[in-house]
């Protein structure tokens, strides 16, 4: 068995949240040993060069390409797996080895990468949406046209439900079409074609049944989630909340006290505002929410300790470009090594994944990515990425050999 060992870069350590010199060996794509001196029966040359861990995006919609919601309702139906292959790969190009994909795809993604058809990160699948009538979800648009970004199919089902009952049985078909986690929209949105996101969806004794029945196959339920419905959100157990403008003192309180995840998707609101100014037609009200003022919750939740993990909302920043995200995490007050930690153990602990993901430990998954120059210095930190390994096996980047 083949032992290779990284040798001589400055590793960036996600639990003491520090960085300093070690070598990696990774055996069968497998982290082995972390010290100095080790010894191996080839080594990759990290001299001068960061070594992160595998970078995880716990927001993702891998199916989707671009911002202009009108475009992409026009495009072919199964045109949508063809783009979400290259989303893929970009993705992982990037330097992030897993995701949570937060609706758009199925499971035939996720088995065509563990099959080795397409290159792609590792993937958590919510599937679909969990809307009420007229929410955040509901593709119906006051001309009575219908929009729908998500279409259903037989590995995507419709979720617009009402009443804890159709909760419950559309939960069941979620699982049964392979979901990993459960999505909800508590509040509305940004891009809603109606509700803004200061107006919460559902009762508590919906949201409850969300955490109950999902409870119940072993699932977590994530919250695109705004305001009220973030704070009925976190009443009722959810695991984290995402975007999560105009979080109270009394909301950020609950969420620090139950360990509730914040995933701010910062990199959202820059990709909309810059779709805006390239002229992308969104209706007016939709381009007054774009452009009111970012509130400060960010920075609150940090301050109140509440858990943060990385996540984007690609493509509405576009894939391939996720760690653009660590930078905005940064300008909201996190540490450079906070924001790492957000990227990589927080969102492998939101993910349940910890225990083969997050960080560079002996006895986790050999997925790591050699950057060019100080591992804690996050800006511009896409444009320094050298290579990119997932379970011990070199990825391709940007035009680049990898690391040798």
């Amino acid at each position: 068995m083949k032992r290779t060992v990284f040798r001589g870069g400055t590793l960036f350590d996600a639990v003491s949240r520090t960085a300093a010199p070690a070598d990696v060996a990774v055996e069968n794509g497998w982290i082995v040993d972390v010290g100095t001196g080790l010894d191996g029966d080839e080594e990759v040359d990290c001299a001068g060069r960061g070594v992160l861990p595998g970078l995880i995006d716990c927001h993702v919609h891998l199916t989707m390409t671009g911002s202009d919601i009108v475009e992409s309702a026009q495009q072919p139906f199964s045109l949508q797996f063809y783009e979400g292959a290259l989303n893929m790969a970009k993705t992982l190009a990037a330097g992030v080895t897993t995701v949570r994909d937060a609706a758009g795809a199925d499971l035939g993604m996720r088995v065509a990468r563990e099959r080795g058809l397409i290159p792609g990160p590792r993937m958590q699948l919510s599937l679909n949406m969990l809307s009420q009538t007229g929410g955040h979800g509901d593709p119906w648009w006051p001309s009575t046209c219908v929009l729908d970004l998500l279409p259903p199919h037989p590995g995507r089902p419709p979720v617009i439900v009402d009443g804890p009952e159709e909760i419950r049985r559309k939960i069941r078909e979620l699982v049964r079409a392979g979901a990993d986690v459960i999505k909800v929209a508590t509040s509305g949105g940004v891009v809603s074609s109606g509700a803004g996101p200061r107006i919460p969806h559902f009762r508590d004794d919906e949201i409850s049944m969300m955490v109950t029945e999902a409870g119940a196959a072993g699932l977590h339920v994530m919250a695109h989630a705004h305001g009220e419905g973030a704070k009925a959100a976190v009443r009722n157990g959810v695991r984290s909340i995402e975007h999560g403008h105009f979080l109270d003192d009394e909301t950020l309180a609950m969420m620090a006290d139950r360990g509730t995840w914040l995933v701010p998707t910062l990199s959202a609101g820059v990709g909309l505002r810059q779709a805006i100014e390239a002229g992308v037609p969104y209706p007016e009200h939709i381009v007054e929410k774009i452009q009111a003022p970012s509130d400060n919750s960010v920075r609150r939740a940090v301050e109140a300790g509440v858990r943060i993990a990385m996540g984007t909302d690609a493509p509405l920043y576009p894939h391939g470009e996720n760690l653009l995200e660590l930078e905005l995490l940064v300008e909201h007050g996190l540490t450079p090594a906070d924001a790492l930690h957000a990227a990589t153990l927080s969102a492998a602990e939101l993910m349940g994944l910890d225990a083969t993901l997050g960080s560079l430990t002996p006895g986790k998954r050999a997925d790591l990515v050699v950057v060019d120059g100080d591992p804690l210095d996050v800006h511009d930190l896409g444009k320094r990425v050298l290579a990119v390994y997932q379970d011990g096996r070199a990825v391709h980047v940007a035009d680049r050999d990898p690391v040798s």
